[in-house]
């Protein structure tokens, strides 16, 4: 590991050795020069980490040395910290620095043990600096848009409508079934536009106790109910210069519903007890699992706020709609889960593949991860077959599926997800009769070959059996 460097900047040639001994056994990497001209010269070479600079030299003065290192490292796109080092009765000087981006500044005389500690302060900070931004890029590159799974045509109108709306302020309300990753389509909206560098604030809804559910979303002041204790800070303003997810938004109280209409009209609000309005400055992204118009409708949710939150709808659909992305899926997640359990290089056999990709998932995209996950965690080798599945795909997907001669149920019947999971079943177990040929299993379906190939591809299956 690079040990940190250190350009020590000194007329004074007792100085520069004196300080160079202290820091190279200190275990940094040490150069010293006697001015800030030949201080600019080196930075092009030997990119330090920190610079020690005297401020009174012959020639360049050190604090313009600290406005150009600055500049310099600015462009290129690296951190430098800087210490002043000053005789005593220049500290007006020595403050100036610091507004100038100097992290500290150390007076003559000093003594060994206080230098140390600047320069270890400050190099700590640069390396925590560094560490948060490396997070933030994390946080980006994790929840770009572009990550998102799947290459299906729903899913391409899914990534068209957050390129849109990523640079804007405009609210946005993320609909789907459960499972279906409302939550991720929401953090790559924020990451991946102009906000990523504000606050992210996620608020299950539907996880808040009723009567709670305003002090959590906008804060209260100490005393305005019996156990407010201190002022407290809500999560709406938590959100300001970034993005507030608001998940299961269905469960909001009525009384939070017109709190936050306010909110997202104005811009501001009342803590629980206030006396004074808070600003925030935060864009909206709701999620709902529940059909609102529903309960706009049936008055349980104000078709107001619905209007405000339903300017731009992002759809998500079930993974059941788009199989053809469930074999993407299943590389991302057993990629991901290898990595988590450190397994390696794990691969997942023909039959468990096939048996994956006859499953309807009824709790989509979650339901896979967790299967995945499962798998990984369990298989016994470096290879995932039918027996590390859960029982239901083996038994279930494996097999096809006659339709039932039953009373039709009262919650009423998805016939296109039904008539979907025994076409797709129907063709696995083609498949496998034929061992894997695919004309063979066109001739055992009693379809021609072309209808077959568009039915594998309708269901992600083509790239998986031979021919």
């Amino acid at each position: 590991m690079r040990r940190d460097r250190v350009l020590v900047v000194d007329d004074e040639l007792s100085m520069r050795r004196m300080l160079s001994i202290l820091l190279e056994r200190s275990g940094y990497e040490v150069e010293a020069v006697a001015s800030a001209e030949d201080a600019l010269a080196r930075v092009d070479d030997w990119w330090p980490d920190l610079v020690v600079t005297d401020l009174n030299m012959p020639g360049m003065h050190g604090i313009d040395l600290l406005s150009k290192v600055k500049e310099r490292a600015a462009k290129e796109e690296r951190d430098v910290e800087v210490v002043v080092v000053t005789a005593y009765g220049s500290t007006r000087t020595a403050v100036d620095a610091m507004t100038k981006g100097a992290a500290n500044y150390v007076l003559k005389p000093f003594n060994n043990a206080e230098l140390k500690m600047v320069v270890r302060r400050a190099l700590g900070r640069r390396a925590l600096e560094a560490e948060n931004r490396m997070l933030k890029a994390q946080l980006r590159d994790q929840y770009h848009f572009g990550n998102l799974i799947g290459s299906s045509e729903p899913m391409n109108r899914v990534y068209e409508l957050i390129d849109r709306v990523k640079d804007t302020r405009i609210n946005c309300l993320v609909v789907g079934e459960s499972g279906t990753g409302k939550e991720v389509v929401a953090r790559a909206i924020h990451f991946s536009g102009s906000r990523a560098e504000g606050p992210f604030v996620p608020i299950n809804c539907g996880a808040i106790p009723e009567a709670l559910v305003e002090s959590e979303l906008f804060g209260h002041k100490k005393g305005s109910f019996t156990g407010a204790v201190k002022d407290k800070k809500g999560l709406v303003a938590s959100a300001d210069g970034g993005t507030l997810f608001l998940d299961e938004v269905n469960s909001l109280p009525l009384s939070a519903q017109v709190k936050l209409l306010r909110a997202i009209q104005d811009r501001r609000f009342m803590p629980v007890g206030g006396t004074a309005e808070v600003e925030v400055d935060a864009r909206i992204i709701a999620a709902s699992n529940a059909d609102l118009e529903a309960m706009v409708a049936e008055g349980s949710f104000r078709d107001d706020l619905y209007y405000r939150l339903n300017v731009v709808q992002i759809g998500l659909p079930p993974l059941r709609e788009r199989a053809a992305d469930v074999p993407s899926l299943i590389r991302h997640f057993v990629k991901k889960f290898s990595a988590d359990y450190d397994r390696g290089d794990i691969q997942v056999s023909p039959d468990a593949i096939r048996a994956l990709q006859a499953w309807h998932y009824p709790g989509n995209v979650r339901e896979l991860s967790n299967i995945i996950e499962r798998a990984v965690a369990l298989c016994r080798d470096a290879m995932v077959h039918p027996t590390d599945l859960p029982d239901k795909l083996v038994d279930g997907g494996q097999k096809p599926l006659l339709l039932a001669t039953e009373e039709f149920p009262e919650e009423g019947v998805n016939l296109d997800g039904m008539l979907g999971q025994v076409e797709r079943r129907w063709l696995v177990a083609a498949l496998e009769e034929a061992h894997g040929n695919k004309t063979e299993a066109a001739k055992k379906l009693q379809m021609s070959f072309r209808s077959f190939r568009y039915r594998l591809a309708k269901f992600g299956l083509d790239d998986l059996v031979a021919e």
